[in-house]
């Protein structure tokens, strides 16, 4: 099974086909998008900048320029944005490490003729155009504490491993998951601990909350890096079938967790869509064949359209479950 199972191929041909008669299309220059992530080397972003080069196969005429800091810190995002300024590229397509802290940057990109906007985790609305959720905030909030409750009937004791305090997205999730904690009386959350997406440091941040709390039930990691990193502290603390570790992942990575028993279930978007449609909405804004603004529906290729609320935001799609019953199904995708 592939990846379409995400995705309506029809559509793309239809809009991509639309779109190619734009004025930048007839221009020698390639548009050039940048494609910012929180930091190299890290999978989930590696995997969006895949879906963002087939987006730019697709449109003809755009070259993705995929980079990022070495660490999860606004100020490393902040020089790569300054030389991206200086590069003077079309788009900055940026998933932020501080919400505020990136905004005077990103306001002088714009100021410049530079197209902004934001995905997977967002900047404030001063500094961008528009901003692009994975998925809505609400759902993914009350999914990650369901994944968890699913798989303690009886309630117990939960912690959270997140990636650094300043995560925008993440911040949000879980505020949104204490916001359904009422529906789940008999389950406790114990701690909140931050790896700043360090597998290392998530490591050592899961084997604390472990030692902290020895009657621990379930770990719940909204983070690609974490959640490996906590399933392998929990294989490595013998409390396989004790600690459950669950939260958002990618099939490749968290294969080996599911079939240790460490992990019974983990949901994630698309990252492959999410960077493809990230860069289909720069593309889109930086040509002048779409304008964002509450209301305004713009083009995502063969994701469809992105529909934006009273901030400029859209959603792009439902997280989806994986467990034991499909994990070889996508492992080998993303």
């Amino acid at each position: 099974m592939k990846r379409r199972i995400f995705t309506t191929f029809a559509a793309s041909l239809g809009l991509a086909a639309g779109l190619m008669g734009s004025t930048a299309m007839a221009q020698d220059d390639p548009v050039r998008i940048a494609l910012v992530v929180k930091a190299l080397g890290i999978g989930f972003f590696e995997a969006a900048n895949e879906g963002a080069q087939e987006a730019a196969a697709e449109l003809g005429n755009v070259e993705i320029i995929y980079t990022g800091p070495t660490d999860t810190t606004a100020e490393g995002q902040i020089e790569v944005i300054n030389s991206l300024i200086a590069q003077r590229v079309d788009a900055i397509a940026v998933s932020a490490n501080d919400t505020d802290a990136l905004v005077p940057a990103l306001r002088r990109a714009m100021d410049r003729g530079i197209t902004v906007i934001s995905w997977d985790s967002g900047v404030a609305p001063e500094g961008r155009q528009l901003h692009l959720n994975p998925s809505s905030n609400e759902l993914i909030g009350g999914m990650i504490i369901r994944l968890a409750a699913d798989n303690m009937p009886d309630g117990g004791k939960v912690a959270l491993l997140s990636a650094t305090t300043t995560s925008t997205n993440q911040n949000i999730w879980i505020e949104e998951m204490n916001k359904v904690m009422d529906q789940y009386p008999n389950i406790e959350v114990v701690g909140t601990v931050y790896g700043d997406d360090l597998a290392d440091k998530s490591y050592r941040e899961a084997t604390g909350l472990m030692q902290t709390h020895p009657d621990l039930d379930a770990i719940i990691a909204p983070t690609s890096v974490g959640i490996v990193a906590a399933a392998r502290a929990v294989e490595d603390a013998g409390k396989v079938g004790q600690v459950n570790v669950t939260g958002l992942g990618l099939p490749s990575e968290m294969a080996g967790a599911i079939e240790s028993g460490a992990s019974q279930s983990f949901a994630i978007w698309n990252p492959i869509d999410l960077g493809y449609s990230a860069a289909y909405l720069a593309y889109s804004l930086a040509t002048g064949a779409a304008e964002a603004g509450p209301g305004a529906e713009i083009p995502m290729g063969r994701m469809g359209t992105l529909t934006l609320d009273d901030n400029s935001e859209g959603a792009m799609a439902d997280p989806f479950i994986y467990d034991a019953s499909n994990i070889e199904e996508f492992k080998d995708i993303f």
